[in-house]
Formats: C-alpha cells, structure tokens, sequence
C-alpha cells in the first residue's frame, strides 16, 4: 500500500455556521466548498491547507453517523477521523484485509469530491477512525 499523504482531517460539528467561522475567521483558511453526500447523510465543508485538507462535516439526519457521533460527545463535535490519500484502494484494501485490519467498508464507497473511500474499523487501529481515500 502506498501512502501518498494525509488527504483531510475530519471534524464533527453540531454547527456548520459556527464551525465555518472558526476555521475562516480565526484560523484564516479559505472556504474552498460545500457538499452533500446523501448515503453518508452528511454534508462536508472543505477548508486546503497546503496539500491536504481540514474537512468539517455536520449530519444531514439525526440517525446519520456524524449525529451519532456528536451525541456520544455530549452534544458536541471534534475531530472525528483521519484521512489518508492512497494510490490505489482496492490493493491498500487487500493489504489491509491481508493484515487482519478490520475494514468498515471491504469495497470502496463513493465520498466527496468524487473520491473512493472506505473506513478501518478503530478495534484495529488503536481507537481513530481512519479513512482511506483514493481520488479520481
């Protein structure tokens, strides 16, 4: 598996309005876009920071996972998961597969930007909820 880099930094919040403002006005990144991605009941904001990327997500649905989430943190957010850019999913899933990690997703899904992702179950990585990400 090849690690290209860290793709985005994932962070739950209960607020899309406040969380915007934290990152742009405080922090000084640039709002670079929104999106919905309807099977993760979720909507990303994305802020670049050199070559990765701080991702805020607030949940679409109060079953959605982000929801979930922020209700197990006492209502509030925080950093949720880590993501890493790899050149090729489906290999660094077999790897990881291979290496007894256990995989949320055994087949990459469809995430934002057009990306294939897929999540490591945090029982194999320490306690983070890591991502995978391939973009297009």
């Amino acid at each position: 598996m090849k690690i290209l880099q860290i793709d985005h930094l994932g962070i739950a919040v209960p607020d899309m309005e406040a969380g915007k403002k934290f990152w742009s006005d405080v922090m000084g990144l640039k709002f670079e876009g929104s999106e919905t991605v309807e099977e993760q009941k979720v909507t990303t904001v994305f802020f670049p920071v050199g070559e990765s990327e701080v991702e805020l997500l607030v949940s679409t649905s109060p079953d959605g996972p982000i929801a979930k989430f922020i209700e197990k943190n006492g209502g509030k957010g925080g950093f949720q998961h880590v993501a890493f850019r790899v050149e090729n999913i489906e290999e660094a899933l077999a790897e990881l597969k291979e290496k007894g990690v256990k995989l949320i997703d055994e087949t990459p899904r469809l995430g934002a930007a057009g990306c294939k992702i897929a999540f490591l179950h945090p029982k194999s990585t320490g306690g983070v909820l890591v991502e995978i990400s391939e973009r297009p």
